[in-house]
């Protein structure tokens, strides 16, 4: 059996000891005996040492109301500290010697390239032109608070420390103390949530996260790319190269949202320029330091008046601008106000006098202070400009269609609502190219409508390089674009933003080639793009629609047919992937899900959701933060100059008829079989998830709605918190099972092998099926699902035995993870501690049916540690 890395065993032993003694002291000695009790019952269980369960299930059940949360609170402050040790242990494990693999860093990948063939100057346009969008997200599935998020980075910067190999002694006693502080201060502080955070709250959230981790991770990354471009090609990273750009739907995403409003995005757009405003002035406060020199270009003399500190007296006209600005984006906050001449609207004016300083130390022969701090602040300058973070907008279809409706019937035009799409179309294209106003004067829409033309007025408002896309949920018509352009237009957009029609269900990416040739045959819409579209391929709502094997097959066949009809008409298609964590919801490593998509179809760009915890497990350090940027930039290299090689017709055959079979069983589940939203409501947590405060979107569409009105994140993370995993493997089982017993086992055994899209399928699901815990579901099962439902259950059980003996058998192994022992035995250790607020998870929710809700404050608030914990412990919610 493999063993944890020394180096993560020894840190996980010294956080943990930590956290004993602070139980030690606070609540005191015999609660630490207390813990320790059960987590000792809980290892001796999994070694089946004492009865499968039973006596962790008689300690946990014996704690009274007042020790529940005690208890409760140190198995999920275990897991988070674990879950810090891994995060830190992922970065330092660069450092030492390892075989390259998919995670291989991009030096590794342009050598590799490089030695297969690929000519220099193609690797190095293909780094330059590179556009990748990481898109910040607000969907709820973070469960840890921000308080402690920033302790446990603090921590990992300890660990960090505690590393260095020449440390004195009294030095690793001063980093162990601090360790010490920071695991009492965590333990000390309340790890729920009681008011959901605002919508301007996440958007704050998400500046924190470039303040403090991207915007030093991503000019450390350039220079890394830039040494490893020179090397592999002779030519490095031009200084206005932006490979790399954050975005974020916090504070614009309203579908399903009501709490996101224009006042709302109108703040966070303002914030987020006063966040660019303040990063930028530090920076000038360290340059000024810095650029002390006299001697300087004409250009650069004439400018500043013959000042005797050149560079100095031009940052300190920038820093004054800059003031300006970040004062101005202030009050604007507070209340409309024109901005004066000196504040900075347009980033090209923070860049013009940045590069001014950076050619005239290069041309007096001062090269290596231009290429220092100044060239950080430069490509920060390119990448996140005086906007910070670009911010897109998503709204449903339907609401500009209402809004356009509405207008029309004032006017006395008809009824929009009852035209076909072709007449939807002539009087949009016909209004667009005309030159009068359609909104009328004095006319008061309705509350929905208003809100909609006050979104497109707040856009207008800001400058271009302020915005990202425009995201059109439920698009199925071209009309459904026209109608947000003509919107945007009637409101004084003078500029072509990105209108990007998202294809969620298997329906709509089935339909999504056909609606975009429809929409790139007009020839207004086409020479509006410019040449370059976007669309976005929805994987929660599709896997919760289909199955995860059918919806990754349609997702895969929509890409590759999305590549085509774009590539007809001559325009570049950027592919936009909303992701989640989990695989249900299209997750799982990123590097290995780019290099399995079609050929073709990733092109040089791409763009990506980000969410949640994912956020802070991807970029939440700076170093954590470059590994990121390395494993998608070498993916996204390696896609667009070695894709991947077409199916061979026999694989896309199989794959028909396996994804067929899986989307009927899983349908034939969730849609027809009357019990299942039954056994689903009581044998998981799903009802009682919403009284954790994780966010400021609602957990259903519609308040009274079912399952089919639940958004993906609840559905999965109810199934996740009880181990049965269901999302991501329903369906597959039994498209697997045929297969294999109908002789088919060597040709997935080649496709497993040759093809990268059905072995990222296999491996992730493999790495799902071991989360999975059969021995948990019974219990949640026994405890809280009546006796007539057991059997579905049993049957769900049997399946994912099933399911189980198929991925082994394809890849040729008696036990899931056999080839991935690290993370085998980092679930192992987890299990010790997950257990216990899994078993305790399912006695309050026992107590708390009971009770009818009625239930008292400390109880209510262990159920909410165990659903925290248990996220802690997968490292995903939803």
């Amino acid at each position: 059996m493999t063993e944890l890395h020394p180096a993560l065993r020894e840190n996980i032993r010294l956080l943990g000891e930590i956290l004993g003694d602070c139980i030690r002291e606070k609540p005191g000695p015999e609660w630490y005996e207390r813990v320790e009790a059960v987590r000792q019952a809980a290892k001796d269980d999994r070694m089946q040492e004492s009865g499968s369960g039973q006596r962790l299930a008689e300690l946990l059940a014996s704690l009274t109301d007042d020790q529940l949360v005690p208890v409760t609170r140190a198995f999920n402050q275990f897991l988070n500290l674990a879950n810090l040790a891994e995060q830190y242990h992922s970065i330092r494990r660069r450092r030492e010697p390892r075989e390259e693999g998919p995670d291989e860093s991009v030096h590794g990948t342009l050598a590799r390239l490089a030695e297969q063939g690929v000519e220099p100057s193609r690797l190095h346009e293909c780094v330059r032109d590179m556009r990748m969008e990481f898109v910040l997200t607000a969907h709820p599935t973070e469960v840890a608070r921000r308080t402690l998020i920033m302790k446990y980075d603090e921590m990992s910067a300890c660990l960090q420390r505690l590393d260095s190999e020449d440390l004195l002694p009294e030095e690793r006693e001063r980093e162990v103390g601090r360790l010490r502080q920071l695991i009492t201060q965590a333990w000390n502080t309340d790890e729920i949530r009681y008011e959901r955070p605002t919508a301007v709250d996440e958007a704050r959230w998400g500046f924190a996260v470039v303040e403090n981790s991207l915007w030093q991770a991503l000019p450390d990354f350039l220079r890394e790319l830039d040494g490893a471009l020179v090397e592999q090609t002779g030519e490095g990273l031009p200084i206005e190269a932006s490979p790399i750009r954050v975005a974020s739907w916090m504070g614009g995403d309203r579908d399903g949202n009501p709490n996101v409003t224009a006042a709302v995005t109108r703040e966070v757009l303002l914030l987020s320029r006063w966040m660019a405003a303040d990063l930028f002035l530090r920076d000038l406060q360290d340059l000024r330091a810095e650029l002390s020199m006299w001697e300087a270009s004409p250009e650069l003399q004439e400018r500043v008046g013959g000042h005797r500190e050149p560079y100095r007296a031009l940052l300190s006209e920038l820093r004054d601008r800059l003031r300006a600005t970040r004062d101005w984006a202030e009050e604007a906050v507070r209340g409309s106000t024109e901005p004066s001449p000196e504040v900075m609207l347009d980033s090209a004016e923070l860049i013009e006098p940045l590069q001014l300083c950076y050619d005239s130390l290069v041309a007096c022969g001062m090269e290596s202070v231009a290429r220092g701090p100044l060239l950080d602040t430069l490509r920060r300058a390119h990448c996140f400009g005086l906007e910070l973070i670009r911010l897109d907008v998503r709204q449903e279809a339907s609401r500009h269609a209402s809004a356009i409706g509405e207008i029309v019937e004032w006017l006395g035009l008809g009824d929009y609502t009852q035209w076909n799409e072709t007449e939807r179309q002539q009087f949009l294209i016909r209004e667009l190219e005309s030159r009068r106003p359609l909104v009328p004067r004095n006319w008061a829409p309705s509350e929905e409508t208003r809100e909609v033309l006050d979104t497109c007025r707040v856009i207008a408002e800001h400058p271009p390089e302020a915005l990202g896309s425009y995201v059109i949920s439920m698009a199925a018509q071209p009309s459904d674009v026209l109608a947000v352009i003509l919107l945007l237009r009637e409101a004084g957009m003078d500029h072509p933003m990105r209108i990007v029609p998202l294809f969620e269900t298997l329906a709509d990416l089935d339909h999504a080639p056909e609606a975009l040739r429809a929409l790139l045959e007009l020839d207004w819409y086409r020479e509006y793009t410019g040449g370059a579209q976007e669309v976005m391929i929805g994987y929660s709502d599709s896997a919760k629609d289909a199955g995860q094997m059918m919806a990754a097959w349609a997702q895969y066949q929509a890409q590759e047919a999305l590549t085509q009809v774009a590539s007809d008409y001559g325009v570049h298609l950027t592919l936009f992937h909303g992701r989640g964590g989990t695989v249900g919801r299209g997750g799982g490593p990123a590097n290995r899900a780019i290099l399995s998509q079609p050929p073709g179809s990733v092109n040089g760009s791409l763009r990506v959701t980000e969410q949640g915890e994912m956020i802070r497990f991807k970029f939440g350090l700076p170093r954590v933060a470059r590994r990121s940027f390395n494993l998608y930039t070498s993916a996204v290299l390696e896609a667009t100059v070695a894709p991947a090689p077409e199916p061979k017709p026999e694989w896309r055959e199989m794959m028909h008829t396996l994804s067929g079979e899986a989307v009927r069983s899983y349908r034939g589940l969730v849609r027809e079989t009357d019990e299942f939203v039954t056994y689903f409501r009581q044998a998981t947590p799903e009802q009682e998830l919403g009284k954790l405060a994780l966010g400021s979107r609602p957990a259903r569409r519609k308040p009274t709605g079912g399952v089919e009105s639940l958004r993906a994140i609840p559905w999965i993370f109810a199934w996740t918190q009880m181990r049965l995993m269901l999302p991501a493997w329903l369906g597959s089982d039994a498209a697997l099972g045929q297969a294999l017993e109908n002789g088919h086992e060597p040709l997935l055994n080649e496709m497993t092998r040759d093809w990268p899209f059905f072995r990222t399928h296999i491996d992730m699901l493999e790495m799902v099926l071991a989360k999975a815990d059969l021995r948990i579901v019974s219990y949640y099962e026994q405890k809280l699902v009546e006796p007539d439902l057991r059997p579905l259950g049993e049957t769900l059980r049997e399946r994912l035995r099933g399911c189980v003996q198929h991925v082994n058998r394809l890849k040729g192994q008696e036990e899931l993870l056999t080839q991935q022992p690290d993370f085998a035995h980092s679930m192992r250790v987890r299990n010790t501690y997950t257990d216990p607020l899994h078993y305790l998870q399912a006695e309050l929710l026992q107590r708390d049916r009971d009770a009818a809700g009625r239930v008292p404050e400390n109880v209510e608030k262990a159920m909410k540690v165990t659903m925290a914990g248990i996220a802690a412990g997968m490292r995903n919610t939803g």
